[in-house]
């Protein structure tokens, strides 16, 4: 049997005598004596019936399949996990969610190697699986396509899964009832797909299409419709044509491509996570990718996506006038983005958008680059005595640029949401949530409750929240996360104590706590370090493996 440089990795599996055996387990999945001459390609599955995310894509990995079948090559579906953060989220069931980015991507490498797989297409829909599925296309780098699982209808009266969140606010207040809150829950998820606004999902999405990893606009279709049917069985034969060619992300994850991403993000006013599931990337790519890189860029970058949650639109929204591509064009057009990256459909990035339309003129969902909703980026990174190795701040210029408040100071986000709920939360407030980072959560949880809450109850704007965990996408107000070193490593957000003065500056980028040195030095001999809350278990290995925030928290050290 040929050993062609398509079939590299397949005919260690399934060549020779000595492989008779391996064989003859493929002749009981169904291989035919013609299949072991194929590149074989897998076809990662993120499919699962717990989430709306990824009810349906067993479909669209079933169209992969009939995509590479079809180009030539042979194709084997297999699965890995997912996490909801919609559903665990505010519970203890959260700190599983960041876990799961890294265990996806693991799993991917697992199979696919264990496997010989010469190539593979990944499909992901719900926040963690598009990061995990990059991160091991860029680890194992063989040809490979990503596929996006497309985003959710808007439910009733375009209500959305951030618009439940926001109704338990409000409901604490008494501004909704019982029947109202439950109406808004029943209605507001009206099948399958991703969360509807510029959350995390649809931001990830765009950055991995911008990064080149998947073809073009598969960031920009409705998980329900015969488009996105479509790009899941291109994606299959995009892989075969790739290894034809010999094209591996490698070819396409340059530096070039990471600061088209965040380019795209900032524009798009997409979630704080980009930043953390970026530099994870770019550490599996081997490209140099720092919290300053961000900042850098974002000093010259707009933001024109008036989307949710800062804004008034949702995906579906930007869908109708045509999706991110006549945005990359006009990115392009002004010198923003890299044109001549590498992508996966073996043409540059400025190859694939010649031929796009702009928007239509009466659109309002991006606005013009003489108009923006913001002239720089949204994304913030502060330094300073309570972040000195950094933080993550979403300032939309709605909430204002500076803020200074009163510390009130929770140890879990439990107890910050008690306090929330129960109007101890008051105006002018900083309220810090800390022992929630990757290592002291641990798992580094997701503050959509709490944030949720707060505008729910009137307080968006007129409260700060600062954290050493993260935000979802859907968070939104004067919001400032992934401070490092985090509380668990003896960081100074742990030796804040309620009623301290604490400023924060988006234009100075700075993030303080107005102490002197002497008396935050007399608070770190204090501090004791906490027991950890995970001893056993995935948890518990994440804990001991898992970098800084402010490096990806990643865990392949």
């Amino acid at each position: 049997m040929s050993k062609e440089i398509h079939r590299k990795h397949s005919a260690q599996i399934v060549d020779g005598v000595e492989q008779a055996p391996s064989r003859a387990m493929l002749y009981a999945t169904g291989f035919q004596d013609s299949d072991f001459s194929r590149s074989q390609i897998g076809i990662a599955s993120t499919w699962s019936n717990l989430t709306p995310c990824n009810m349906h894509i067993d479909k669209l990995a079933k169209a992969s399949a009939a995509g590479a079948d079809a180009a030539g090559g042979k194709s084997i579906i297999f699965n890995t996990i997912t996490i909801s953060d919609g559903i665990s989220m505010g519970t203890p069931g959260m700190r599983y969610s960041l876990v799961s980015r890294e265990v996806i991507a693991d799993s991917i490498e697992t199979v696919v190697c264990g496997q010989g797989f010469d190539g593979f297409v990944a499909i992901g829909g719900c926040d963690k699986n598009m990061p995990g599925c990059a991160m091991a296309m860029a680890r194992i780098d063989r040809p490979s396509v990503f596929v996006y699982g497309g985003t959710i209808k808007p439910g009733a009266e375009r209500r959305d899964i951030v618009s439940v969140f926001e109704a338990v606010g409000k409901h604490s207040t008494g501004d909704i009832g019982d029947i109202e809150l439950k109406e808004i829950e029943r209605t507001a998820i009206p099948g399958p797909g991703s969360c509807g606004g510029m959350y995390t999902a649809n931001t990830m999405a765009s950055a991995i299409e911008a990064l080149g990893l998947s073809l073009p606009g598969s960031s920009s279709m409705e998980a329900v419709s015969t488009t996105k049917e479509q790009d899941a069985e291109r994606a299959g034969s995009a892989v075969a044509h790739l290894l034809k060619r010999g094209i591996r992300p490698s070819d396409i994850l340059c530096r070039e491509a990471f600061e088209n991403a965040i380019v795209l993000v900032i524009a798009l006013e997409g979630s704080t996570n980009a930043v953390l599931h970026l530099l994870a990337i770019a550490k599996e790519a081997g490209v140099p990718l720092t919290l300053d890189d961000f900042n850098d860029i974002g000093a010259h970058t707009p933001v024109l996506a008036d989307m949710r949650p800062s804004g008034q639109y949702a995906m579906s929204e930007l869908i109708d006038v045509g999706g991110i591509q006549p945005l990359m064009k006009t990115l392009l057009d002004e010198g923003l983005l890299h044109g001549g990256c590498m992508t996966v459909t073996g043409q540059t990035l400025a190859e694939n958008l010649k031929e796009v339309a702009p928007y239509p003129p009466e659109q309002r969902v991006i606005r013009p680059l003489s108009d923006p909703v913001k002239a720089d980026s949204h994304l913030v990174i502060l330094r300073g005595n309570l972040a000195p190795e950094g933080a993550v701040a979403k300032i939309t210029g709605h909430e204002g640029l500076q803020f200074t408040g009163k510390a009130r100071c929770y140890d879990s986000e439990e107890a910050a949401m008690q306090a929330i709920v129960s109007g101890e939360v008051v105006e002018n407030d900083v309220l810090v949530v800390r022992y929630e980072g990757p290592r002291g959560g641990p798992g580094m949880r997701e503050m959509l409750s709490p944030t949720s809450a707060i505008n729910g109850r009137g307080l968006g704007g007129k409260v700060a929240l600062i954290t050493d965990g993260r935000f979802s996408g859907g968070s939104h107000g004067f919001v400032i996360g992934h401070i490092t070193p985090e509380a668990f490593n003896g960081g100074p957000i742990a030796l804040i104590e309620d009623g301290d003065t604490i400023t924060i500056d988006a234009t100075a980028r700075t993030l303080h706590l107005v102490i002197d040195d002497q008396e935050m030095a007399d608070r770190q001999k204090r501090w004791q370090p906490p027991a950890p809350k995970a001893t056993r278990g995935v948890l518990a290995k994440y804990a001991r493996q898992v970098s800084s925030a402010s490096l990806g928290a990643v865990t392949d050290v």
